[in-house]
């Protein structure tokens, strides 16, 4: 049950991954963690924690089976696995009851 409980990051990586579908790699999770948290995002700290949530069994990473074509490293597509998608509404879950107890609503920047 302990690695149900995900970080802060590890939501922010998994929500990418659920939200860019089949474009999922690297640079557009990057680019859509950045854009909608307005916090820059290092390769690094990415890097680690998609290595960390394919661990536990959360994101699967593959390579494309055919080269793009393209210059540079290939691509690594990520799914979130049931599991991982458990264990994001698990912790999307138990952040929302925390807010409500502490008589916090969840307020988005347009209803701010």
């Amino acid at each position: 049950m302990p690695d149900q409980f995900l970080a802060e990051f590890e939501m922010y990586v998994l929500l990418a991954v659920s939200q860019l579908g089949d474009d999922a790699y690297g640079l557009s999770i990057r680019r859509c963690i950045e854009s909608r948290t307005s916090r820059p995002v290092s390769v690094g700290a990415l890097y680690t924690t998609m290595a960390r949530l394919e661990g536990k069994g959360f994101l699967e990473v593959r390579e494309p089976e055919e080269p793009s074509g393209r210059r540079g490293r290939p691509r690594r597509y990520c799914t979130i696995t049931p599991e991982g998608l458990h264990a994001l509404r698990h912790s999307v879950s138990m952040l929302g009851r925390m807010a409500r107890g502490a008589g916090l609503d969840v307020v988005t920047e347009t209803s701010a």
